[in-house]
């Protein structure tokens, strides 16, 4: 599933074609949904929102389109009248007169007030967006510190969207790397310097994911390793998706474990227990 970085990254593009931009029209592919067509075309588009892995399109007449990509949703964006040549299920359509911001195979999708969004069943229940520019590194480190918070493993920690919507599996991993935090510790265990490097951490790997469009690794350290061969994929993580190989740091080999349910990435020598 796309993490926060890759669903801004989608939003920005989005974004480009219908900020600003009357809707000329409005199409939706789920049944209960084509109620709204006509109360959203004519109107003109204010921009597009994220909050976490959910993208909200707000419209300037107080509507706004909450979807979520889940596991299968894409959006597209395409000149007006070409139709990208695919079998994906079209839920919805957004027309403007040079462009078409189509959403393929999600299913949760929904028309709110936009008064009302925080109300929403997912949106009320998520922690501030990774991504939200005025989150800072203290507010990062009250959360991790909290009660609500700090008794539970990390690796719980970083995927739960209570305390931060938007992180993900690979960002898991990228972030307790790079902190030296290993997945099993919790906050409470760490000092009060390590828990300022991690809250640190976490925000310099997701806006460095976003810039990169998923690089983890320094801008420097990439585009030396694909000077090297390396392919986008082998070059942008330091451990995620790196079992058996040596650790970019400290050579020791990066091992792959399961926490809740997911995979996760560690090296022995750089995140010692």
């Amino acid at each position: 599933m796309p993490e926060g970085p890759e669903i801004r990254r989608a939003a920005d593009q989005i974004e480009r074609v219908l900020k600003g931009q009357v809707a000329q029209a409005v199409q939706f592919g789920l049944p209960p949904l084509k109620q709204y067509e006509k109360s959203l075309t004519g109107q003109s588009v204010l921009g597009i929102e994220t909050r976490g892995k959910a993208m909200l399109t707000h419209f300037d007449h107080g509507l706004t389109i909450y979807s979520h990509n889940q596991l299968y949703g894409v959006w597209r964006v395409v000149k007006r009248g070409k139709l990208p040549n695919t079998r994906r299920q079209l839920r919805l359509a957004i027309h403007t007169p040079q462009h078409s911001a189509l959403l393929y195979s999600a299913s949760d999708i929904s028309v709110w007030s936009t008064s009302q969004l925080d109300q929403h069943p997912f949106l009320a229940r998520i922690g501030p967006d990774i991504l939200k520019p005025d989150l800072t590194w203290r507010a990062v480190a009250e959360r991790l510190a909290s009660q609500r918070f700090c008794r539970r493993a990390l690796s719980s920690v970083y995927l739960d969207q209570a305390f931060l919507a938007g992180l993900g599996n690979y960002l898991r991993s990228e972030i307790l790397f790079i902190a030296g935090a290993h997945p099993a510790k919790k906050a409470q265990d760490l000092t009060r310097g390590e828990l300022g490097k991690l809250a640190r951490t976490t925000l310099d790997v997701a806006h460095r994911s976003y810039r990169l469009g998923g690089v983890t690794v320094s801008e420097r350290q990439y585009k030396a390793l694909r000077k090297q061969g390396l392919t986008h994929g082998k070059a942008r993580f330091f451990v995620f998706a790196r079992a058996s190989q040596r650790c970019r740091v400290c050579k020791a080999k990066i091992q792959r474990e399961s926490a809740n349910a997911r995979r996760i990435y560690i090296c022995p020598g750089c995140q010692p227990i």
